[in-house]
């Protein structure tokens, strides 16, 4: 079994710390593949270093919760790389990019109305260079998709992942009805997760797609409460080996081989990343 995990955030410092062990764990769990997508200029760099020294593929971006200390002039920088590596076989999408209204700060004034302007200026940077996104889903479905609308009027056939969805049924057909796969990780794996359950087993299988969202949003096998962290218990690193485990909780949920649950997503994220087909083979 092949399995690809669509988001991860390798450069994470306790990642890196760890970066050619987990790399071994990871390929020894049969994840034959990692997306890693950037969060602020700065990182742009890091991610494209990582993805052809590990043999993965990367996303381009400015993450919603990195726009509080994003200037203006971060657009042209991410213009500009994009132009610059737009015939890389490893740039896949641009992304980490979407909206939060989950964090306080970020659902008032001006934030929020900065999120919504680097959100769309991304979404027509993606359709300049004929992108896929990958976007961040946090309370804030609807507008994410009017602004998917908006953006793509004149036909424009999105390509993407919602990633770490949680949203209604009604929401992700939206979705999936615009081109988009969704994301399932680690949070599909606690029980009082009953919505995202749901979720899990009524979507159709073809829209799909895994990932671990490394070193966040841990499955619950790795999770400590905070009176256990308090007590000197530490919480386990997600990294993309978990992967495997988190697909064998969904496959249970859906009543289905592990294998078919393998094989489907991996079509599904090269369906959602068109480039990734050619980096698998």
């Amino acid at each position: 079994m092949r399995w690809i995990d669509t988001h991860c955030h390798l450069d994470a410092p306790e990642l890196m710390a760890q970066a050619a062990a987990m790399h071994q764990r990871t390929r020894a769990s049969g994840v034959v593949h990692c997306v890693i997508p950037a969060v602020e200029v700065s990182n742009l760099a890091t991610v494209r270093a990582l993805a052809h020294a590990q043999g993965d593929s990367y996303c381009l971006g400015i993450h919603p919760l990195y726009v509080k200390r994003a200037a203006e002039g971060d657009l042209a920088v991410l213009d500009a790389a994009l132009a610059q590596y737009q015939s890389d076989p490893r740039l896949v999408a641009v992304g980490e990019i979407g909206l939060d209204y989950f964090v306080p700060e970020l659902t008032q004034s001006p934030l929020r109305e900065a999120q919504e302007h680097y959100y769309r200026a991304q979404l027509k940077l993606a359709r300049k260079y004929q992108l896929p996104v990958v976007v961040h889903v946090r309370r804030s479905a609807d507008k994410l998709l009017k602004h998917l609308r908006e953006v793509g009027q004149g036909g424009y056939r999105w390509h993407g992942i919602a990633h770490a969805f949680n949203g209604s049924l009604e929401q992700a057909q939206a979705f999936i009805d615009l081109g988009f796969k969704l994301g399932f990780g680690g949070a599909v794996t606690y029980e009082r997760a009953l919505q995202l359950r749901r979720l899990a087993t009524q979507l159709p299988l073809d829209a799909l797609v895994l990932e671990t969202d490394a070193p966040d949003i841990p499955p619950h096998w790795l999770y400590t409460t905070a009176e256990q962290r308090a007590a000197g218990v530490p919480q386990g690193v997600n990294t993309p080996a978990e992967l495997p485990r988190i697909a064998q909780v969904i496959a249970e949920l859906r009543g289905m081989p592990l294998q078919d649950l393998a094989a489907a997503t991996t079509r599904n994220a090269c369906e959602a990343l068109p480039k990734l087909g050619a980096l698998l083979v």
